[in-house]
């Protein structure tokens, strides 16, 4: 029997005309398309059909856009397929900025609240360091302990320590790693010199997920007090704790921290299955998450689903 766990993905996954079939298809998801362009006042969903790809991946774009994404897919399969996510689900997860998604699935934001709390994280995150300032390169071949090690050891600069600590541990060898960009930088050759396979910088805008978001945190803070989580309908896997969450000021204390700390993925998806899942339904834009949980545990079965031939395919399996 098949145990469900439905997961969301996050930045990267972005591609210009992203939603746009799901749009043609499907009035609902047009309804989730128009709600979220009205919230935000911006035409996102035009953004996200056609582009130009530089907007879309602009963090305060990317962010709502790939919520809205997800929403629209999981709108059509409520609506059109006698579907309640709180019927098949033990838990939700998503990555980064899709914990947002996961917890507007679950009822703990309505999808207006989680747009427009994604909109102020973004630009915040944006805004938290100067241009140039920071950086993100990916390890590959390298497990967290080993990462943490590099990290370390590359802080310590000519001009005392800098930030630099991973950002994401993304399973199957694969930790991202983020801070000042000359201790990012030095951490590349760090783990170089220690025989990780590759360690590349990654194409980002900001330093996301370590201590220079500090400020962005402190915004998201005053957002999450403005409009305060509800109880999820289904619990929630967090990024921050690797563990169930379901209590509405421990949510709100996590989406914090998260601006700050490690995307703990690998931990999460194991822990989903010593609850028994055996199922990750991958619901928006692009199969990074579930290519994510196959190498992290081979033996689940995962599913993609954010076209309307995939939602199609998911009716029928469930």
């Amino acid at each position: 029997m098949s145990v469900h766990a439905f997961i969301f993905p996050g930045q990267g996954s972005q591609t210009v005309g992203m939603g746009r079939d799901l749009a043609a298809a499907h009035a609902a998801a047009r309804e989730v398309f128009e709600e979220i362009d009205e919230t935000l006042k911006q035409k996102l969903s035009k953004l996200m059909f056609e582009g130009p790809g530089e907007d879309l991946i602009l963090t305060e774009n990317t962010q709502p856009a790939l919520l809205a994404h997800s929403l629209a897919v999981l709108r059509v399969l409520e609506t059109e397929g006698n579907f309640r996510l709180a019927d098949r689900a033990v838990v939700v997860a998503g990555h980064s900025l899709g914990e947002y998604s996961a917890l507007a699935a679950a009822g703990t934001f309505t999808p207006a609240q989680a747009a427009a709390l994604l909109r102020v994280r973004g630009r915040a995150m944006q805004s938290a360091v100067r241009p140039g300032d920071g950086a993100m390169a990916a390890l590959l071949g390298a497990e967290m302990a080993l990462a943490q090690e590099i990290c370390a050891e590359a802080a310590e600069g000519p001009d005392g320590l800098q930030v630099v600590q991973p950002a994401n541990d993304n399973g199957g060898g694969q930790v991202v790693i983020s801070g000042h960009r000359e201790a990012v930088e030095r951490a590349i050759e760090v783990a170089k010199s220690k025989g990780v396979r590759r360690a590349m910088l990654l194409p980002v805008s900001a330093p996301f997920h370590c201590a220079l978001m500090a400020p962005a945190a402190q915004v998201l803070a005053a957002a999450l007090e403005r409009m305060p989580p509800n109880s999820p309908l289904v619990p929630l896997i967090a990024n921050v704790s690797a563990a169930k969450a379901t209590d509405p000021d421990e949510i709100a204390r996590l989406l914090v921290e998260q601006v700050t700390a490690t995307v703990r993925w690998r931990e999460s998806v194991i822990a989903m299955t010593e609850l028994g899942i055996n199922s990750f339904i991958e619901l928006g834009a692009g199969k990074v998450l579930s290519g994510l949980v196959r190498r992290i545990a081979p033996d689940v079965a995962t599913a993609s689903v954010g076209t309307p031939a995939e939602i199609e395919q998911l009716l029928k399996l469930l």
